[in-house]
């Protein structure tokens, strides 16, 4: 916590002295979308941020003698830089999370978000190196989380998504006649989710995205933003595939380094490579909005694994698996392995009410980490949400949400075995600046 307040008050600091020396006036300021300064010697900036407090809390079916799991907390603290240079070439940003918590929900604490630097290859190709989200990742993952249509992001997320990535990432944009764009993207990364300041375990994780657009190009940014708030005045559609391979993983999809060890014989580390792939789209027209996505992931287990370091340190050889024996089987169910698909679709009002929902299904492997009954071992996710709006853009919403879980043989948060599934409802407020 005191690096990240440490940095990023060095940050403030050199923005301020730097903008005393050169002269910044503030261009323009819309709610909801920033501060946009500028130099006299062309630079620019942008400042922009959000918060957003939450409540949850959870049911079960046919357990009376249960009390709801209450939750408040601030979901989100966001406070972002982007900055561009005077001949527009090289560009940044820099994002922290004051809330500390983590984007994927797994308790864990994370204040930094993005920090990476760009440089425009040519006019239709950019190269960025640093952290920040990958393109590998299901198209949920594209959009910023205060433009959400509803209240959190889908359990297909959660299950698949590495979220953010230390590397080289490379994007193109070219037309490609009538009116159409593609949009290919290359990714080269640690493979251990963001930066790591211990041990990189593990091998790169090499991957890509070819994204279509055939109408053309979405209305501010729209194909990264999921309500319909522009209310596009003709059909805009997005339609992209993704694979990735990670060479030598470390953890349950990728996100983190040194989570789950593996040894050999000679005390080497061998680690079990990982592979998924996907297709998704995004549709927007007029205030009605629609995604769907679909995420398959594998994985290739080293024959010559004979021990595992448990979370104490210690050695062990024991991979038993149904009272036997089975190195494979051991190793793939602490993996998220499976697949899965998501559809949601909503449509925002000009009054600015917005009314959402969205079925996500899971279906995991015979052995994979999906099947785990406390955190997982729910098929089906049902989903309805109201929105409310209060401007005409994504500055300020109060969004609830009502989901039912329909489990198979699950655990309440204590690893306590629950009759019946699960009803969680949910309420947001977004304030952006």
């Amino acid at each position: 916590m005191k690096f990240y307040k440490i940095f990023l008050w060095a940050c403030l600091l050199l923005i301020f002295s730097r903008s005393h020396s050169q002269n910044v006036r503030l261009n323009s300021y819309q709610f909801g979308e920033g501060l946009q300064f500028s130099t006299t010697d062309g630079k620019e900036l942008k400042i922009s941020g959000f918060i957003q407090p939450y409540f949850e809390t959870k049911h079960y079916t046919d357990a009376d003698d249960l009390d709801a799991a209450n939750r408040f907390r601030m979901r989100r603290a966001r406070l972002r830089f982007d900055g561009e240079s005077a001949n527009k070439r090289f560009s940044y940003r820099f994002q922290v999370d004051l809330s500390g918590a983590s984007e994927a929900d797994d308790g864990d604490t994370n204040y930094l978000m993005d920090a990476y630097i760009s440089y425009e290859l040519t006019n239709r190709i950019k190269v960025s190196f640093g952290q920040r989200s990958t393109y590998t990742d299901n198209r949920e993952l594209f959009m910023s989380s205060n433009t959400l249509q509803l209240v959190e992001r889908s359990r297909l997320t959660s299950a698949f998504a590495s979220i953010r990535e230390f590397g080289l990432f490379l994007q193109g944009n070219f037309r490609s006649g009538g009116g159409s764009y593609l949009r290919p993207y290359f990714v080269l990364t640690n493979g251990d989710g963001g930066n790591v300041f211990g041990k990189d375990h593990g091998g790169l994780k090499v991957g890509g995205r070819i994204d279509f657009l055939p109408f053309g190009l979405f209305t501010n940014f729209g194909q990264f933003r999921q309500a319909d708030v522009m209310r596009e005045r003709s059909p805009k559609l997005a339609i992209g595939v993704n694979y990735s391979h990670n060479n030598g993983m470390s953890s349950r999809r990728g996100r983190g380094s040194g989570d789950i060890i593996y040894l050999n014989d000679n005390d080497e580390e061998s680690l079990p490579d990982y592979t998924k792939y996907g297709i998704d789209f995004l549709f927007k027209y007029n205030g009605f909005s629609a995604l769907g996505e679909y995420v398959k992931t594998s994985a290739t287990v080293p024959s010559d694994i004979t021990k595992r370091i448990l979370n104490s340190g210690s050695i062990s050889t024991s991979f038993e698996v149904d009272g036997e024996q089975d190195v494979e089987n051991y190793v793939k169910g602490r993996m998220m392995l499976g697949e899965g698909y998501n559809l949601q679709l909503g449509y925002l009002f000009k009054s600015g009410y917005s009314v959402d929902a969205r079925y996500t299904h899971l279906k995991a492997d015979t052995n994979s980490f999906l099947n785990n009954d406390t955190f997982y071992s729910r098929p089906n996710y049902y989903t309805i949400g109201l929105s409310k709006y209060l401007a005409r853009n994504y500055g300020a919403k109060i969004q609830t949400s009502f989901t039912y879980v329909d489990g198979d043989s699950i655990n309440d948060n204590g690893g306590n075995p629950i009759d019946g599934n699960e009803w969680i409802a949910r309420l947001m407020l977004t304030f952006s600046f």
